[in-house]
């Protein structure tokens, strides 16, 4: 199967959510300020219960923050992400507010759509991104000084996309966009049901 076919939606929506997917070759090229911080203008308008908004995000754009950030990426990402102009963090507060003893049980929930406004806005900007899980999460929290009421979800490159061959041929390989489940695998109607 071609990577476009594996790229098309079954029922119409716009494409920006197709186009979106997590690449590894990255292109070295600066991402403009101004660019850089509508991806956070469109993060910062994601629903939040409560209107909490717990999201954090810690950005690394200069090759000092960088090169922090590596310091805790696993090596199987740090061989392809050392090349992405910018690296970010995506943590969030985790109570209600500054002073409650009490978890917000949807701190997580409410990020992750934040982070997901960021990478549609990142698409449509004619940036990539690709959020990575592999990481010491914390000697994270130690190196970007993340308090206790905060918890780290994911580090994220963004920029621009670039040559594949820039990967080691492992990584070529996998640098196709992948499909996705169909919906019937997925959703239940009326309780669950284990597709």
């Amino acid at each position: 199967m071609s990577e476009e076919n594996k790229r098309v939606a079954d029922y119409e929506i716009d494409p920006v959510y197709t186009k979106r997917w997590s690449t590894r070759a990255f292109s070295n090229e600066e991402v403009e300020e101004e660019v850089l911080y509508s991806l956070f203008e469109a993060a910062r308008w994601a629903p939040s219960a409560n209107n909490v908004q717990p999201w954090r995000y810690i950005i690394a754009r200069t090759k000092e923050d960088r090169e922090r950030f590596l310091s805790f990426m696993n090596e199987g990402n740090r061989i392809w992400c050392h090349r992405a102009p910018v690296l970010v963090a995506v943590v969030s507060f985790t109570r209600w507010t500054p002073t409650a003893k009490s978890t917000n049980p949807t701190h997580a929930f409410d990020t992750g759509t934040s982070w997901g406004f960021l990478a549609l806005e990142a698409v449509r900007k004619g940036l990539v991104t690709h959020p990575m899980g592999g990481f010491d999460r914390e000697k994270a929290k130690k190196v970007l000084n993340i308090p206790e009421k905060y918890e780290i979800h994911a580090i994220v490159a963004i920029g621009y996309k670039g040559d594949k061959a820039d990967l080691t041929e492992e990584l070529q390989e996998r640098e196709v966009a992948s499909g996705r489940k169909k919906i019937t695998e997925f959703i239940s109607e009326g309780t669950f049901k284990e597709s």
